[in-house]
Order: C-alpha cells, then sequence, then structure tokens
C-alpha cells in the first residue's frame, strides 16, 4: 500500500525490472504512458482483457474518453475485475482514468468505479481548444511541476482521507489516497517524470509486500 512518500526511500530513475505496471490499452495514449515508466526501469504491460491484470504490481488507468472506455469494460467482467483490482492494488489515474476511479461522477452523471473519494466533473475546463500547460506548486519533492490539460476534468470534492499534492484555481489537480493516485491532467506528455516515480514507489512497496 501506498502510505507518506515523505517516509519512503525513492529508488531514484531505474526499477531494474522489479516492478511490473500495467497501462489499461482500451483508449487513449496509453503508449505514452508505458514509454514513461518504461523509461524509469519498470516493465511496462499493456492491459487489454480482465486476465492480464493478474501479477501486475500497478496498474495505470489512462486518458481518454471515459464512456468509451466503459463500453470495453463492460465486456467479460472487466469492469467488475478493474474495481476489485483497484481497492487492493496500485493504481494511478489521469484524466478520464480520475472519472472512472471516482466516487461520484457529474455534468453528466456517469457510473464508474467508485473507489476514490471525490467528486468529478467531466470536461470542466471547455473543449480540447481550450487545452493548456500551467506550472504550479506541489507537495511532490522538486519544485514546481508542468501539468498539461486536456478536455480536463475537475475534482470539486475529496474525501477526509484524501491528500491533495497540487491544485489548479483552487481546485485539485494530483491526489491520493492510500494506495490510489489521481491526476486531472497528462503527467506522459510533459518531460517531467515526478509522478510516475512517486507511484513506482507505491507500486515498488506493494511488490515488496506480497507472498
Amino acid at each position: 500500500m501506498a502510505g507518506d512518500s515523505s517516509r519512503s526511500e525513492s529508488r531514484g530513475s531505474d526499477y531494474s525490472n522489479a516492478v511490473t505496471i500495467g497501462v489499461l490499452a482500451l483508449q487513449g495514449d496509453y503508449e505514452a504512458h508505458a514509454r514513461a515508466f518504461a523509461s524509469l526501469g519498470a516493465r511496462a504491460v499493456l492491459v487489454r482483457k480482465a486476465d492480464e491484470l493478474e501479477g501486475l504490481d500497478g496498474l495505470v488507468l489512462p486518458g481518454g474518453e471515459s464512456t468509451t472506455m466503459l463500453k470495453f469494460l463492460e465486456r467479460n467482467g472487466f469492469f467488475r475485475a478493474l474495481g476489485q483490482f483497484a481497492v487492493a492494488r496500485p493504481c494511478f489515474a489521469t484524466c478520464a482514468g480520475c472519472i472512472l476511479l471516482a466516487r461520484e461522477v457529474l455534468h453528466p452523471p456517469q457510473q464508474s468505479l467508485g473507489v476514490f473519494d471525490a467528486t468529478v466533473e467531466r470536461n470542466a475546463y471547455g473543449r480540447q481548444i481550450n487545452s493548456s500547460i500551467l506550472t504550479a506548486e506541489t507537495k511532490v519533492p522538486g519544485g514546481p511541476l508542468e501539468m498539461v490539460f486536456i478536455r480536463a476534468p475537475r475534482i470539486t470534492r475529496v474525501g477526509k482521507e484524501v491528500e491533495v499534492l497540487a491544485c489548479r484555481d483552487g481546485f485539485p489537480t494530483l491526489a491520493r489516497q492510500g494506495h490510489l493516485l489521481v491526476a486531472t491532467f497528462h503527467p506522459e506528455m510533459s518531460d517531467d517524470t515526478r509522478v510516475q516515480r512517486l507511484f513506482l514507489d507505491y507500486a515498488y512497496r506493494n511488490s515488496a509486500l506480497k507472498p
């Protein structure tokens, strides 16, 4: 499980294939996520079926179109299996993935896994033409963080167990709850890999605890 990153020792940029990170490869730029984690030394694999969740130390739920992802997840019990995985193992959700993990989805309401205690509004910052790149302070060590927003959702409420790590206009953009990490932006589109390293630390500790 995750815990406080300030109490963990980072393995730096080389995980030497000690961690296997799955990337949900149903829709969106999942290849960019896989490349980012592979560049840090993790073993990155693409996940398209429920049985491919087996043996993963962590899973990335990428951006894309959440309603399209839901249609794929309806097949062969994938939605249920994904929910069970998210309860037990580290997950890193970005943009549409954040919508899938959220407890409540608005604008309009939508089915979700309901495991991350937050309310999320879809497409809160307008159409793709309104995409932007911002730099803001964060609790992640290393100074201000570049955040790339593309048709981004907005987190409007978080539960008491959620720690906010970065904000935009007072709304959380990066947050964690136990072994779950969510971002309303696209870390895979930045050269800054601190967010991916943070998640790898979660997954590595989870891996070390496996029987």
